[in-house]
């Protein structure tokens, strides 16, 4: 398919979601009122991310601190002054931080609580559209729902059913929206926190079991047999089990059985979270996979009864694990998600990361936080992974940006991706290959990635081959990249061709290249918890038609 296609493509689906919103009002959350307002709150479902009071005491005092930038709103309200950013007012409205407020220890701070979310509900008709995005509301949903306690605490009657009304009425308007939403992990972002809002309202069970069918039907269609999100984002599968797994406690908490696709999604989901971890705790960084969420990450896995090993081939997902003793790689052997799912998708096709023990080695670059938010679109090129490059070209084109997608999508031309993977001679070997560089340059990728038993070596043949009309002298030269992780230390030898790389765990490991001599050449660390790194990347330089195969391999030669 065409670019122009895929374009065309993407604005008559946002057309046809826009004319599904049509009629569709934001609610008035001060109405007087409310057909079939049910009687009381049942229930507060917990929530499962981790919480700091100290960023309550910035609250108290009229610091909101959100996407990386600082509003000081003392003496006025934070829901009508003028936002820095779409990313600091979305956070600001989605109410998540209320968590914060809720673990402090302090009076103020927990009554704070309330004073802030009555300010919102006494403000709701004057706020931008943004606050009434479907993904704001349904965090502002659930984010009511798990601090119920501390907004009601010696609450009185009126604020009792204020709060009551606001929040039904938001719960309806993700209901009449949802079926206008796009269909990636938006969509069950919204069905989930609607779920939940029928789960802990009086006498709505009958909704519940019509928002059950929508979300295990999305679940199905999104969740991937393998356990992966279908957007190929390995961070996706955390968010949703963030709210999936409370979801799952909430109908146990009504005594009423959850529906058997839940269960299903979080037992194909579970595994997945170990294959992508390295044994640092790191996540691999692949498809808009950022900083990783490691007291997130410990959460879940709390809830793993199997604790197994795990899987090394998730082909549905696009991804391979090898693992030798402590020594991990991942890679990635997946075509471009649908158009829909990718918005924060990657050109980082057969780009692989590589970790041993608890050091961070060979990385993709990563994604930004939002705060760096210029950043993103270099870190979704292919020279931002640990992969190769024709033409200093990246494999797929970032689209233009729908106005309901949340972000711009991949549109690669109908990319094919090969792999296989086999066990030869004791060593564990995956062999991909892709023709994103065939329409452009006549060439296609094959990588073949193998590694000891003993995980003390890991061999790479990088080939150029010639499809289509042919490799052209003058659009053939590439470079091969590894990123390296801020933390290794390097060393070229006096002859050039090897360089020793020291591991934080003091292992020394050795790179060397049989065809060509590498380049040590600056890069940065996109996914940092701290912000963006400077670190340092090994890059091979040819031309396809002189040099069309390279052998590299990365070997320890010292142990700590």
């Amino acid at each position: 398919m065409s670019k122009n296609w895929q374009n065309l493509r993407l604005q008559l689906a946002a057309l046809a979601r826009r004319a599904k919103r049509v009629g569709i009002r934001r609610p008035n959350c001060q109405a007087r009122y409310v057909p079939r307002l049910p009687e009381r709150l049942l229930i507060a479902p917990q929530d499962l991310r981790t919480s700091d009071p100290t960023i309550a005491q910035d609250i108290y005092a009229g610091l909101f601190v959100f996407a990386g930038q600082v509003e000081n709103c003392e003496a006025q309200s934070p829901f009508l002054i003028r936002a820095p950013s779409t990313e600091w007012l979305h956070e600001l409205h989605g109410f998540r931080w209320l968590r914060h407020l809720r673990a402090s220890d302090a009076s103020l701070s927990r009554s704070n609580a309330r004073v802030l979310v009555e300010d919102w509900i006494s403000n709701s008709s004057k706020l931008p559209a943004e606050a009434w995005a479907l993904p704001v509301v349904a965090n502002r949903v659930f984010a009511w729902l798990n601090n119920s306690p501390i907004i009601l605490q010696n609450a009185d009657h009126d604020i009792y059913r204020s709060f009551l009304r606001a929040l039904y009425l938001q719960v309806r308007y993700l209901r009449a929206s949802n079926a206008g939403m796009p269909d990636n992990a938006q969509r069950l972002h919204v069905l989930m926190a609607e779920l939940a809002g029928w789960l802990c309202l009086s006498g709505k069970e009958r909704y519940a079991r019509s928002a059950s069918k929508k979300l295990v039907a999305e679940l199905d269609a999104q969740i991937l047999p393998d356990g992966g999100h279908v957007s190929r984002n390995p961070q996706v599968i955390v968010s949703i089990l963030l709210d999936l797994l409370p979801l799952r406690q909430t109908f146990l908490s009504r005594d009423m059985v959850p529906p058997d696709g839940i269960n299903r999604a979080i037992e194909r989901m579970m595994p997945m979270l170990r294959f992508f971890r390295h044994p640092s705790g790191d996540f691999g960084r692949f498809n808009g996979s950022g900083a990783t969420p490691a007291d997130q990450l410990a959460t879940i896995l709390a809830y793993d009864d199997t604790r197994g090993a795990p899987v090394s081939n998730a082909t549905f997902s696009g991804y391979q694990r090898i693992q030798a003793e402590q020594t991990v790689i991942l890679m990635d052997t997946g075509h471009c998600p649908p158009l829909e799912q990718s918005v924060q998708a990657h050109a980082g096709t057969l780009s692989f990361e590589l970790s041993v023990g608890t050091s961070a080695f060979v990385i993709n670059c990563g994604a930004p936080s939002s705060r760096h938010a210029g950043w993103r679109e270099l870190a979704r090129s292919t020279a931002a992974h640990s992969t190769l490059t024709v033409q200093d070209h990246s494999t797929c084109s970032i689209g233009p940006n729908p106005f309901d997608l949340g972000g711009r999508p991949l549109l690669c031309e109908a990319t094919k991706v090969i792999s296989e993977r086999a066990m030869d001679q004791a060593q564990e070997t995956v062999h991909a290959s892709h023709d994103g560089y065939g329409p452009l340059f006549g060439i296609q990728h094959d990588r073949q990635l193998w590694m000891t038993i003993d995980g003390r070596r890991l061999d790479g043949r990088d080939q150029l081959q010639s499809i289509g009309h042919g490799i052209k002298k003058g659009k053939d030269s590439f470079a091969i990249r590894f990123h390296l992780h801020p933390s290794v230390q390097m060393e070229k030898a006096d002859d050039g061709e090897l360089i020793y790389l020291g591991l934080s765990s003091g292992e020394i490991w050795k790179f060397a290249s049989q065809e060509i001599e590498p380049s040590i050449e600056d890069s940065v660390f996109l996914s940092d918890i701290h912000g963006i790194q400077p670190t340092k990347q090994l890059v091979l330089y040819g031309h396809a038609s002189h040099v069309p195969t390279i052998h590299w391999h990365f070997e320890r030669v010292a142990y700590a």
